[in-house]
């Protein structure tokens, strides 16, 4: 799943497969760990799976242990994918809560995200901004500070950011399919593609 978000994957279609085999597998021998409920529902998910059911299943992570800070990071995740800013956002800082020193640049990219598709682009780029402290190489972060700043119209830091996620990655534009909300999608693609250049 990592090599497929990352843009880092030979054969994406390939990985996608892989990866939801090796999630189902993992679940047929799941029992009641969390861990391995929540992760699996994460990665299902992404690959485009029912994304209720995915949340169901993270749901129950949580109902087992409601002290695990990474199923409350996941929830954050799956309930952006869902078009649920707002609540993604509270499980976020829920997660922080828990666990302050737990994927912090995963959980504040996440705030970020979730203040993008709110539209609130100053809050999004101050959360994205720390986000790549904690994590400088990771080039979903850089997409979406890139079409964040396209909404502002802050086309020059747009097209500096995708700059510095080209050395990252050869795949700048994904197709987001995991943003199940089209006016979400829509709103992260026709940033990020004016950001990259791309006209149409």
């Amino acid at each position: 799943m990592r090599l497929h978000l990352s843009g880092w994957s030979k054969d994406p279609d390939e990985d996608q497969r892989e990866g939801v085999n090796l999630a189902r597998r993992a679940l047929q021998v799941a029992g009641d760990d969390p861990g391995v409920l929540a992760w699996s529902a994460y990665v299902l998910a992404y690959f485009g799976e029912d994304i209720d059911a995915a949340i169901q299943l993270i749901e129950r992570a949580l109902a087992l242990n409601p002290s695990f800070a990474y199923g409350w990071l996941w929830n954050g995740w799956l309930r952006l994918w869902a078009g649920q800013p707002q609540l993604a956002i509270s499980h976020f800082e829920t997660s922080l809560r828990l666990s302050p020193h737990t994927r912090t640049a995963s959980t504040l990219m996440g705030i970020g995200v979730g203040y993008f598709f709110a539209q609130r682009f100053e809050d999004a780029v101050a959360m994205l901004l720390r986000s790549l402290q904690e994590q400088p190489d990771w080039a979903p972060t850089y997409r979406m500070l890139a079409a964040c700043y396209v909404h502002m119209g802050r086309l020059d830091d747009a097209t500096n950011i995708v700059e510095r996620l080209r050395a990252i990655t050869p795949l700048i534009v994904p197709n987001a399919m995991h943003w199940r909300k089209p006016e979400h999608r829509e709103l992260f693609l026709s940033g990020l593609r004016l950001a990259a250049g791309e006209r149409a």
